[in-house]
């Protein structure tokens, strides 16, 4: 890739987003009252402190849930290569799939995938 053509991409791409802020400023809505300024849009007053608990299960449905989106992430690339890996390749993509597979069914067996 010559310089060139990288320049051009780099001013094109800056050029597209900010047509696209500018679009999206004129054609936005102006109106402004004091209720969208609080701190939540719905205009309800808070009632107590802010600070409460959340249950553990969200934090782990989360965990859960990034587990298997950077398993996603390391099999993109995996697949695109995979005729030039061979035997050894495969083999490690099972494993890893193997350990990816044992902590799903370990966190179902916990009860982690139940929403309670």
């Amino acid at each position: 890739m010559n310089l060139t053509l990288m320049v051009v991409v780099i001013i094109t791409a800056m050029a597209l987003v900010g047509i696209a802020l500018g679009i999206a400023r004129i054609i936005s809505p102006r109106t402004f009252n004091r209720q969208k300024g609080e701190a939540y849009e719905c205009g309800i007053p808070t009632r107590g402190g802010s600070w409460m608990q959340f249950k553990a299960g969200y934090y782990l449905f989360a965990i859960l849930f990034l587990m298997f989106d950077v398993e996603a992430v390391f099999l993109f690339p995996w697949a695109v290569t995979v005729q030039d890996m061979g035997v050894d390749g495969l083999v490690n993509v099972l494993f890893f799939l193997v350990i990816l597979i044992l902590g799903l069914a370990y966190a179902w067996k916990k009860g982690a995938l139940e929403w309670k």
